[in-house]
């Protein structure tokens, strides 16, 4: 892609996260203040539906096309280009349409257009991998793509009984489950690890990782479904499957840690203080994300967790936001993505802080509820962690904007003076 277009797309990404926080403040404030526009369970459905597809999706889309684009055709890349607008406006179909009505026909019709969108971009992207020199990166992102297309069964599921008005609990919390775990650990989570090895490549020529580690997640990723429904009464045979899946997941991603200390990744970034920082704190959120998987085997524990809602929030919260969208932050600001300046390098740093204080106090919470105790004042500071992601974002954003505004008077007073 032209690198102007690169940046516009990047921008309209920053835009999307920062509407997510604002929604997050929104439905933060609606839990502890009185206020009476929108109904809380459409603007969640509105949050979850924009934050996937608007932010997470629309921003791994990018990155993946970006990876490519010196290669492609010029008709291929408007093509992609094409399912990235359109993909954009389905998303923003949703936001609207889930805000005001929640599951209607709008925002089933819009929802449509995203899956519709997400296949047309797979098949396009599978046909392009050859593209992609490292075989390692490209078996990666063909199963991103994979169980992204595999992902959109849960939401058909969900379609067909919001439509029919038969929604047994079970089924709808199993379909719902079926979508969020094949989002992100599925397509989340091998898109970013395809993005982490290609940046790690470009700095260490000569890292490779084992095709063990991607064997080892890409068998146990479908098996692992069953750790988000262990509330279902599931036979012997296949809950053994499930702990060894959980158990190939853990080794998975010690054998990547291992590697990339091996190969002295850290080192070779020094220089880039705060890259190096953030990618510590991503590793050690992915091993406590691995590490609570592998717990959630035991009985007890999971029947704690998923039987208090603030354990569940906690659990997505560190998944979508401190894994996922800390990740994509981070490979934007050390790839030089966005424009680095004090704003943006501040904004990304507040955005870090308030999405860890966040998880924190989620945990805090989530572990208060199993002796039903009330954390005091725990709504008010909820919401101002929110308020601190919002400006954090706010300020990556106006960063980019404020260079585009100098870039625009610059060339408006060449343009000037050469007239």
């Amino acid at each position: 892609m032209d690198s102007s277009i690169d940046k516009m797309f990047i921008r309209i990404s920053l835009l999307n996260l920062l509407v997510v926080a604002l929604l997050g403040v929104l439905m933060r404030y609606k839990i502890g203040f009185e206020f009476n526009y929108f109904d809380q369970k459409n603007l969640q459905h509105a949050h979850s539906h924009f934050a996937f597809t608007g932010w997470i999706s629309q921003t791994i889309m990018i990155l993946m096309v970006m990876l490519i684009s010196k290669e492609l055709t010029k008709h291929r890349l408007k093509l992609y280009k094409l399912l990235l607008f359109s993909n954009l406006m389905a998303a923003y179909g949703m936001l609207i349409s889930f805000a005001i009505s929640g599951y209607s026909l709008s925002s089933i019709i819009f929802s449509s257009i995203s899956i519709l969108t997400s296949f047309l971009f797979s098949y396009c992207y599978f046909k392009n991998l050859n593209l992609i020199k490292s075989k390692q990166i490209r078996r990666w992102f063909g199963a991103a793509l994979f169980f992204n297309i595999i992902s959109s069964l849960g939401t058909f599921a969900l379609v067909y009984m919001m439509i029919t008005k038969k929604i047994p609990q079970h089924n709808y919390l199993a379909s719902v489950y079926w979508y969020l775990h094949f989002q992100y650990n599925g397509w989340y989570l091998f898109a970013c690890i395809g993005l982490f090895l290609g940046y790690v490549q470009s700095v260490v020529k000569q890292f490779k990782v084992s095709m063990v580690v991607f064997w080892l997640f890409a068998i146990s990723c479908i098996p692992a479904y069953g750790l988000s429904v262990l509330w279902l009464k599931i036979p012997l045979v296949l809950y053994v499957l499930i702990i060894l899946a959980a158990i190939a997941q853990y080794l998975g991603g010690i054998i990547m840690l291992i590697r990339l200390r091996k190969y002295k990744f850290l080192e070779n970034i020094r220089s880039n203080k705060l890259s190096v920082l953030l990618f510590i704190i991503l590793g050690i959120a992915l091993a406590i994300k691995l590490s609570l998987q592998l717990g959630s085997t035991v009985p007890a524990i999971s029947k704690l967790a998923f039987g208090f809602r603030p354990i569940v929030i906690a659990y997505l919260h560190l998944a979508l936001l401190a894994i996922t969208s800390v990740f994509l932050i981070t490979y934007i600001y050390a790839t030089q993505k966005i424009k680095i300046n004090y704003l943006s390098i501040s904004g990304i740093i507040l955005f870090v802080i308030g999405v860890y204080l966040n998880e924190i106090m989620l945990a805090v919470q989530g572990i208060a509820s199993f002796s039903y105790t009330v954390v005091p004042g725990i709504n008010g500071i909820l919401l101002g962690i929110s308020l601190l992601i919002l400006f954090g974002i706010f300020l990556m954003y106006f960063s980019q904007l404020k260079n585009l505004l100098i870039n625009k008077f610059k060339h408006d007073d060449n343009h000037l003076l050469n007239s």
